[in-house]
């Protein structure tokens, strides 16, 4: 990885370790980049003093079910597009299904998903909230999605 911002998990627990201020963490595929990632990260960012992106690599990406041939893009590809977005500080890659060891590690103080999610049962939400921190959700981007956008691309809408 040839990005400052783009992390393994120990590299990313010694920055952390360093950091001032609120973390903010979210995690998700971030197959084919759109608006709607876009305002989840600027909106995830506002919420404290860096943001740090957990991406799915390919293999846990496919294991979410999200449909044939994905993710689009690989992992690097991936993590490249998200580390140049101006609101996400740092970008860890890991391959579990769930963020909980990589949220145990970071001990982020808020931890953020889309309001597809129930904050009550979301993966590391228990971690995050047992150490003082909180769990939001943001609404989705209303008809904004990589499912909707490969419909359109497909023809299949």
């Amino acid at each position: 990885m040839s990005d400052a911002r783009l992390m393994r998990v120990d590299q990313c627990v010694g920055w952390r370790a360093s950091l001032e201020g609120r973390l903010v963490f979210t995690n998700g595929v971030f197959d084919l980049l759109h608006r709607g990632h876009v305002d989840l990260l600027e909106r995830a960012r506002a919420l404290g003093d860096a943001l740090v992106v957990g991406l799915n690599d390919d293999a846990s990406a496919a294991r979410l079910g999200k449909g044939p041939g994905r993710p689009v893009c690989s992992v690097a590809e991936r993590a490249r597009v998200v580390a140049a977005l101006r609101a996400v500080d740092r970008v860890v890659v890991f391959g579990e299904d769930t963020p909980t060891a990589l949220i145990a590690a970071l001990r982020p103080d808020v931890l953020v998903k889309g309001d597809d999610y129930d904050a009550d049962v979301l993966p590391g939400a228990d971690l995050v909230r047992s150490g003082g921190g909180r769990v939001v959700t943001i609404p989705r981007t209303p008809d904004c999605s990589t499912t909707t956008l490969l419909e359109r691309i497909r023809g299949t809408e």
